[in-house]
């Protein structure tokens, strides 16, 4: 596989009911970004349209027209800026369906390149989204992404798949915000998500909501598992981290990561015929 360059820029705001507010603030860090050379800016879960369940009860009486109109001013100035845009948002499906929760894919040309459906919704998710069933790859400056969303994180399966696609990247945006203090997320997400990169050799851009109470900031993770950059808590902004996949990190598993994946659990022979091998009571 030929290395690539990919420069990107990992934001946070805090996320709220106002469709109109929140494409504001995204429009203006998406200005952020183009002054500082990004070729793609990579928001949060829900990032216009707010997170129903949390930011408001449900889609009853949800301003679809609304939604449209800022989406359209957000592709528009992607096609000013020649930016890719990772733009969390929700999806409408044909009545009483409910839509999904998704990541529309933005392209510099101003056009929705493709989306993201998240694939595992929580319990609670599942009162007012539809769960998607595809998987989302792209190949930016030579480098092979993909797009997934919060809770997906659970599944080391998903990324297993990803790495057999020859994926590199991981766009990964979450909601966990608006909670009353720390919580368990503090202490697994940022880390679950620095294990699936570290056993996959993934770079990820992971983007978190910053409203209060945010357990975790927005940070880059290299496909060692190290967090290179992170956000300030609960301030709003972005990261900027270039990946370059010419470069090399600590990578135990590599030689045995296919050996695994197709079905062998051990790099051993196998059956060994070997008596004090066979008895495990023993000394």
């Amino acid at each position: 596989m030929t290395a690539g360059v990919l420069t990107i820029a990992s934001c946070q705001f805090v996320v709220g009911p106002d469709i109109e507010a929140n494409a504001d603030t995204i429009c203006r860090l998406m200005e952020q970004a183009a002054k500082d050379k990004a070729d793609i800016i990579h928001f949060s879960e829900c990032a216009l349209s707010g997170y129903a369940g949390f930011d408001f009860s449900s889609f009853e009486d949800f301003d679809w027209g609304w939604l449209r109109e800022k989406t359209l001013e957000i592709m528009a100035l992607a096609g000013k800026l020649k930016l890719w845009v990772a733009l969390g948002s929700a999806h409408p499906l044909t009545e009483p369906k409910k839509p999904h929760n998704c990541l529309y894919l933005i392209n510099p040309q101003g056009q929705i390149a493709d989306r993201y459906d998240k694939r595992f919704c929580t319990e609670t998710d599942l009162k007012n989204y539809t769960p998607g069933n595809h998987f989302t790859l792209f190949d930016l400056q030579g480098v092979k992404c993909a797009l997934l969303i919060c809770f997906d994180l659970r599944f080391p399966e998903i990324y297993r798949v990803l790495y057999k696609e020859g994926v590199q990247c991981i766009f990964q945006s979450f909601y966990n915000a608006r909670q009353i203090g720390p919580s368990v997320h503090t202490h697994i997400m940022r880390q679950t998500m620095q294990a699936n990169a570290a056993t996959n050799h993934f770079w990820v851009s992971m983007t978190n909501s910053c409203g209060w109470f945010c357990p975790y900031p927005s940070c880059f993770i290299q496909p060692d598992g190290e967090i290179i950059s992170q956000m300030e808590d609960h301030k709003e902004g972005l990261i900027i981290n270039r990946v370059d996949t010419s470069q090399t990190f600590y990578d135990p598993s590599a030689p045995f990561r296919d050996l695994a994946i197709g079905g062998s659990l051990t790099n051993g022979p196998g059956e060994i015929d070997d008596p004090r091998s066979q008895n495990r009571i023993s000394l």
